[in-house]
């Protein structure tokens, strides 16, 4: 187990969600260059990626992104641009298949297990009885004439 460990030592790294140089060199040629005209891109893709790990890896509020990684603006829109464009998925597997590799395992699973029982369904009915207690109440007519008959008769 001693080099499961090694494998798995984060210490040379700023956050322990950062990329380490392999893991970078194995997704840099999944990302999408810059898109032709305009600007070119002057932020630091790996900075941005490293930021969405950090985000993934605390659970912290987009706001509360140390101010080290660039705007949280930019990288959100990195990581919606990215989510878009299938990026994303395209880095998951690449880390996946690699991180399976690396244990010896085979590069996709041959075995799943799905247990219905924990799968529950939506109740029947489950929307309407909320949007129900969302609308203000409708004032019944035959309630305002009631009122207004035994108001003009106590007068």
């Amino acid at each position: 187990m001693p080099e499961h460990r090694r494998a798995a030592e984060r210490s040379g790294l700023r956050y322990p969600s950062d990329l380490n140089d392999a893991e970078w060199a194995l997704v840099a040629p999944l990302i999408p260059p810059s898109k032709r005209g305009g600007r070119p891109r002057s932020v630091n893709v790996r900075e941005v990626l490293n930021a969405v790990f950090y985000v993934l890896w605390t659970g912290c509020q987009w706001k509360a992104l140390p101010k080290d990684f660039p705007p949280k603006s930019t990288v959100y829109d990195y990581l919606d641009l990215w989510e878009w464009d299938g990026t994303l998925e395209r880095l998951h597997h690449a880390l996946y298949v690699q991180e399976r590799e690396r244990q010896g395992r085979e590069a996709s699973p041959t075995v799943a297990i799905i247990d219905s029982q924990t799968a529950r369904g939506a109740s029947k009915g489950g929307p309407r009885s909320t949007r129900r207690a969302m609308m203000p109440a409708k004032r019944r007519r035959a309630a305002s004439a009631i009122f207004w008959s035994t108001r003009s008769a106590s007068c």
